[in-house]
């Protein structure tokens, strides 16, 4: 009998028995599910998650979109003055006028065109009136007190000043320099040229040494000296010729050739003796042993 009571529990606990263990192979077979999908495991495995293309995907999975980057907004171009744009206009309009009288000489295009130059000259005028009178007011800006002046008295004592200046300038270079005047004894050019040469050597104090290239003599120059080669050296080929020497050095430069006045003279070696005018024209000079 005691058996018979024992029977129908143990049914009851074969039965709940049954029912839990499937539930958790169950659970165990979703986990193994999930582990599989994490490792792309095929969609069919997992067909319990429904239709997958309505899933969001995971924010560390989406690539990371770099930052657009800013464009600097252009800066808008400055505006013409309006007298920029009217002189554009004008200048367009001389140009067409002037291009269509050339092409068809018609007397309304050509009247057309003149009447329009007309104009732009007279604003032309007009600008140069008041840029003198500028000019007046400014001594800055005045031309005529700039440079080498127009007025024939100024001009006067400008010379005159120059003059000045250039002559110590050259008596200074006197000191070690001399002038080298190359001749000719049959040279009608070069005994013209001989008196203004003395007459500087003696206002200046620089001394002229003559060389004679043919031998010959010239008037003034009773120390002249014959030609010993110097003038191949430096390739004189036209007489009188005049060249600046500063004989410890052997430094020789050409001052000029033909007939010259003192005021070139004077002006030529005060020019040449520059550092500005030697770094100007440095293969005018040349170096030769003079002793």
């Amino acid at each position: 009998m005691q058996r018979h009571l024992f029977a129908p529990i143990l049914a009851a606990a074969v039965t709940m028995l049954l029912c839990w263990l499937p539930s958790e192979t169950r659970a165990q077979d979703v986990g193994r599910r999930d582990g599989a999908s994490s490792q792309t495991a095929p969609y069919w495995s997992d067909t319990w998650r429904g239709w997958h293309f309505y899933e969001e995907p995971d924010a560390e999975e989406m690539p990371a979109v770099p930052p657009k980057a800013s464009i600097p907004a252009p800066k808008p171009a400055p505006a013409k003055a309006p007298e920029l744009i009217e002189f554009e206009r004008l200048q367009k309009a001389v140009e067409s006028y002037r291009n269509i009288a050339i092409m068809r000489p018609t007397e309304a295009n050509v009247r057309r065109y003149m009447e329009l130059e007309s104009k732009v000259v007279a604003r032309a005028s007009y600008f140069a009136d008041v840029a003198q009178r500028v000019a007046w007011a400014t001594p800055e800006l005045d031309p005529t007190l700039q440079g080498r002046p127009v007025n024939a008295k100024a001009l006067e004592v400008f010379d005159r000043e120059q003059m000045s200046g250039r002559s110590q300038s050259i008596s200074a270079l006197g000191k070690d320099h001399v002038l080298f005047f190359f001749f000719r004894g049959d040279c009608p050019y070069c005994h013209a040229f001989a008196p203004t040469l003395g007459a500087f050597e003696a206002r200046h104090g620089i001394k002229v040494v003559a060389i004679s290239v043919d031998g010959g003599s010239i008037p003034g120059f009773a120390d002249a000296r014959r030609d010993n080669g110097i003038a191949s050296t430096l390739k004189v080929t036209q007489v009188p010729a005049v060249y600046l020497a500063q004989p410890f050095t052997g430094k020789i430069t050409p001052i000029g050739f033909g007939v010259l006045s003192e005021a070139e003279l004077v002006e030529r070696i005060a020019t040449v003796a520059t550092p500005a005018a030697e770094a100007m024209l440095p293969a005018a000079s040349r170096h030769v042993s003079l002793q």
